[in-house]
C-alpha cells in the first residue's frame, strides 16, 4: 500500500482552507494548501500600496459575536478599534447607515424616537402591502416610501442587475432599523480590523504550512487528489463536477483602485452611492480601516457586475432554480468519499469571516476530533 505524501491536500488558501490547515497541522497532521491565485488570503487579501492595506476584494470588517472565534483570531494578531459606520450618498446628501435616528432626523427633521416611528408607520399604513409579492413591496413593507426610494431602491437593483419589483421578497426578510442615535452598522459584540491588514492574519494561520501559490486544482485533479490522504475543497461546487447540472449563478463585482495625492478623501471608510444611474455601488477609502495618517490616500470604486465563468463569484444568487441545482451537486458531494468539502463557494451560501472560520472549526473539530472551542458568549 502507498503511502500518500500528505494527510490533507486542501484547495484554497482562504478563511475556510487556512482555518482547517491550522487545525490539522496542530493536531499533527502534514497539509499541502494550493491556490490559483498569486497570494494566500482569499477575498481577504490586502494589497500594501504605498503603506496603505488596501482591501482588494472588497471591504472586509471582521464582527462577531462568539467570543471563542473572536478569542482565536486575535490569537494571530491584534485587532483594531474599528467600527463599521457607513455613509449613504443620495443626491448630493448624506445620510447614516444603518437606518436610527440619525438618519431620520437627516430625512425628516424628527428628534424623537416616537416621531420617528410614527412618521415610518405612516407611509407603511398609506401603502396597504399584506402579502409582499417582490423585493420592493416587502422593503416598503418594512420601512415606508421615503427610506426605501433614497437608500434602497436604487442601490439595490444596481447590486442585483435587476428591477425591485423583478427580485423575490426574500432577500429583504428584515431591515435593521433603530430608534437610537447609533452609527455602528453591526450589533455584534466585537469588531475590529487586523492591525497591520488581514494579511496578518492568513500568515498566522498558515505558518509552517506548504503552500503552492500560481497553482490550479483543475489543471490536474488526479494529481492532486493522489497527493493526500484526504481532499478539503473549498472551490465552486458546480466546477467540481464540471457544472454537470449547469452553473450555479451568482453576482460579480469589479474595482478600480485609485492612488490620489491628497491626504483624506471623504472622512469615511465607506461611502455609498443609492441613486441607480451611479454606476458604482460604494467608494472604499482604505486608510480609514486603519486611522491611517499618510500624506496620500487609496480608494476603490465598487461596481456590481453580471457573472460569467471565469470572473470571480461573490454573491450566491440563491433564488428557487439556484437553489434546486445546488441542492444537486450537494447530493454528489454527500457520496464523495476522503473529501471534505467547505466555505461560501463549495457551500453556494453567503458568508460572513467568522462564519466561516466557525464552519472550518467545526469540520476541523469533526474530522481531527478535536475538543470544542470554549468560553463561547
Amino acid at each position: 500500500m502507498t503511502t500518500k505524501q500528505y494527510d490533507y491536500v486542501i484547495v484554497g488558501a482562504g478563511l475556510f482552507g487556512a482555518t482547517f490547515a491550522y487545525q490539522a497541522r496542530k493536531a499533527g497532521k502534514k497539509c499541502l494548501v494550493i491556490d490559483k491565485r498569486a497570494h494566500i488570503g482569499g477575498n481577504i487579501y490586502c494589497k500594501d500600496v504605498d503603506g496603505i492595506n488596501v482591501h482588494y476584494y472588497g471591504a472586509h470588517i471582521f464582527h462577531t459575536n462568539d467570543r471563542s472565534i473572536w478569542n482565536f483570531v486575535n490569537s494571530f494578531v491584534e485587532f483594531n478599534r474599528y467600527t463599521n459606520s457607513p455613509l449613504a450618498n443620495h443626491e448630493g446628501k448624506l445620510y447614516n447607515l444603518p437606518f436610527n435616528m440619525n438618519t431620520f432626523y437627516q430625512l425628516w427633521g424628527v428628534t424623537t424616537p416616537e416621531e420617528a416611528q410614527a412618521r415610518i408607520q405612516q407611509q407603511i399604513a398609506e401603502l396597504n402591502i399584506t402579502e409582499p409579492r417582490n423585493l420592493e413591496e416587502q422593503a416598503l413593507k418594512l420601512v415606508g416610501t421615503d427610506i426605501y426610494e433614497k437608500l434602497i431602491k436604487g442601490y439595490t437593483e444596481k447590486q442585483w442587475g435587476r428591477k425591485a419589483t423583478e427580485l423575490p421578497a426574500f432577500i429583504i426578510k428584515r431591515l435593521p432599523v433603530r430608534f437610537t442615535y447609533d452609527n455602528n452598522y453591526f450589533n455584534d459584540k466585537y469588531q475590529g480590523i487586523p492591525v497591520g491588514g488581514f494579511n496578518k492574519l492568513s500568515e498566522g494561520l498558515l505558518e509552517g504550512i506548504e503552500v503552492r501559490l500560481d497553482t490550479d486544482f483543475f489543471g490536474d485533479p488526479e494529481y492532486f487528489r493522489g497527493l493526500g490522504e484526504k481532499l478539503v475543497y473549498t472551490g465552486a461546487l458546480d466546477e467540481y463536477y464540471n457544472y454537470r447540472f449547469g452553473a450555479l449563478e451568482y453576482r460579480s463585482l469589479r474595482f478600480e483602485h485609485k492612488h490620489l495625492e491628497i491626504e483624506n478623501y471623504q472622512g469615511n471608510a465607506v461611502v455609498n452611492y443609492t441613486e441607480a444611474h451611479i454606476p458604482y455601488t460604494r467608494i472604499i477609502e482604505h486608510k480609514h480601516f486603519e486611522f491611517g495618517t499618510q500624506k496620500h490616500t487609496v480608494i476603490t470604486y465598487e461596481y456590481p457586475a453580471t457573472w460569467e465563468k471565469g470572473m470571480e463569484p461573490y454573491y450566491p444568487l440563491n433564488d428557487e432554480m439556484n437553489n434546486k441545482r445546488f441542492k444537486q451537486y450537494s447530493n454528489l458531494a454527500e457520496e464523495e468519499e476522503n473529501v471534505i468539502f467547505g466555505g461560501r463557494l463549495a457551500e453556494y451560501r453567503y458568508y460572513d469571516m467568522h462564519q466561516v472560520i466557525g464552519s472550518a472549526l467545526v469540520k476541523a473539530r469533526d474530522e481531527l476530533q478535536l475538543p470544542r472551542l470554549e468560553n463561547r458568549a
